[in-house]
Protein backbone atom coordinates (compact mmCIF):
# COMPACT_ATOMS: atom_id res chain seq x y z
CA UNK A 1 0.00 0.00 0.00
CA UNK A 2 1.78 3.26 0.50
CA UNK A 3 -0.33 6.75 1.46
CA UNK A 4 1.55 9.44 -0.70
CA UNK A 5 0.21 13.17 0.10
CA UNK A 6 -2.98 14.63 -2.01
CA UNK A 7 -1.75 16.74 -4.62
CA UNK A 8 -3.41 19.57 -2.93
CA UNK A 9 -2.11 21.09 0.42
CA UNK A 10 -3.62 20.87 2.89
CA UNK A 11 -5.02 25.03 2.91
CA UNK A 12 -6.12 24.57 -0.31
CA UNK A 13 -9.43 21.75 0.03
CA UNK A 14 -12.37 23.23 -0.81
CA UNK A 15 -15.01 25.32 1.47
CA UNK A 16 -18.29 26.30 0.86
CA UNK A 17 -20.43 29.14 3.30
CA UNK A 18 -23.21 31.20 3.49
CA UNK A 19 -22.92 34.48 4.25
CA UNK A 20 -25.03 37.75 5.62
CA UNK A 21 -23.56 40.56 6.59
CA UNK A 22 -25.43 43.21 9.08
CA UNK A 23 -25.01 47.13 8.96
CA UNK A 24 -25.30 50.18 6.55
CA UNK A 25 -24.23 47.84 4.26
CA UNK A 26 -27.11 48.93 0.74
CA UNK A 27 -27.02 51.47 -0.79
CA UNK A 28 -23.33 52.07 -0.66
CA UNK A 29 -21.37 50.16 -3.49
CA UNK A 30 -20.84 46.93 -1.20
CA UNK A 31 -22.50 44.22 -3.70
CA UNK A 32 -20.01 45.79 -6.59
CA UNK A 33 -16.98 45.84 -3.87
CA UNK A 34 -17.74 42.17 -2.66
CA UNK A 35 -17.34 40.80 -5.94
CA UNK A 36 -14.30 42.94 -6.99
CA UNK A 37 -12.66 41.56 -3.43
CA UNK A 38 -13.62 37.03 -4.48
CA UNK A 39 -12.79 37.75 -8.27
CA UNK A 40 -9.22 39.06 -6.29
CA UNK A 41 -9.11 36.10 -4.25
CA UNK A 42 -10.16 33.87 -7.22
CA UNK A 43 -13.87 33.06 -5.14
CA UNK A 44 -17.13 31.61 -6.47
CA UNK A 45 -20.43 32.47 -5.66
CA UNK A 46 -22.89 35.16 -5.83
CA UNK A 47 -23.67 38.36 -3.33
CA UNK A 48 -27.29 39.94 -3.08
CA UNK A 49 -29.50 42.49 -1.23
CA UNK A 50 -32.57 41.21 1.12
CA UNK A 51 -35.43 43.10 2.26
CA UNK A 52 -34.27 43.73 5.40
CA UNK A 53 -31.54 45.49 4.55
CA UNK A 54 -28.64 43.28 4.80
CA UNK A 55 -26.35 42.02 2.07
CA UNK A 56 -26.31 38.23 1.88
CA UNK A 57 -24.79 35.44 -0.32
CA UNK A 58 -22.60 32.17 -0.70
CA UNK A 59 -18.88 32.02 -0.79
CA UNK A 60 -16.81 28.85 -2.37
CA UNK A 61 -13.21 28.45 -2.69
CA UNK A 62 -9.44 27.43 -1.25
CA UNK A 63 -10.35 27.49 2.41
CA UNK A 64 -7.38 30.29 2.97
CA UNK A 65 -8.97 32.56 0.83
CA UNK A 66 -12.11 31.82 1.63
CA UNK A 67 -10.90 32.84 5.23
CA UNK A 68 -10.01 35.75 3.86
CA UNK A 69 -12.77 37.31 2.38
CA UNK A 70 -14.36 36.35 5.65
CA UNK A 71 -12.28 38.80 7.24
CA UNK A 72 -13.05 41.08 4.71
CA UNK A 73 -16.93 41.41 5.04
CA UNK A 74 -16.17 41.46 8.84
CA UNK A 75 -13.91 44.54 8.79
CA UNK A 76 -13.58 46.02 5.33
CA UNK A 77 -16.52 46.20 3.06
CA UNK A 78 -17.03 49.19 0.76
CA UNK A 79 -15.57 52.07 1.62
CA UNK A 80 -18.75 54.00 2.59
CA UNK A 81 -20.20 51.07 4.30
CA UNK A 82 -20.56 50.32 8.26
CA UNK A 83 -20.80 46.74 8.99
CA UNK A 84 -22.06 46.21 12.07
CA UNK A 85 -21.54 42.50 11.90
CA UNK A 86 -21.10 39.87 9.68
CA UNK A 87 -22.71 36.30 10.45
CA UNK A 88 -21.57 32.68 8.63
CA UNK A 89 -23.02 29.13 8.22
CA UNK A 90 -23.33 26.38 6.82
CA UNK A 91 -19.91 25.80 6.30
CA UNK A 92 -18.83 22.38 4.54
CA UNK A 93 -16.29 20.83 2.57
CA UNK A 94 -17.48 20.38 -1.25
CA UNK A 95 -15.86 18.37 -3.69
CA UNK A 96 -16.06 21.18 -6.58
CA UNK A 97 -16.97 24.44 -7.15
CA UNK A 98 -20.78 24.79 -7.71
CA UNK A 99 -20.58 28.24 -9.19
CA UNK A 100 -18.80 29.72 -12.22
CA UNK A 101 -17.81 33.40 -11.43
CA UNK A 102 -18.75 35.10 -8.29
CA UNK A 103 -21.91 36.85 -9.22
CA UNK A 104 -24.45 40.20 -8.11
CA UNK A 105 -28.14 38.85 -8.09
CA UNK A 106 -30.88 41.15 -7.81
Amino acid sequence: GGGGGSAMAEGEALVSVDYEVFGKVQGVFFRKYTQGEAKRLGLVGWVQNTSHGTVQGQIQGPTARVQELQEWLRKIGSPQSRISRAEFSNEKKIEALEHKDFQILK
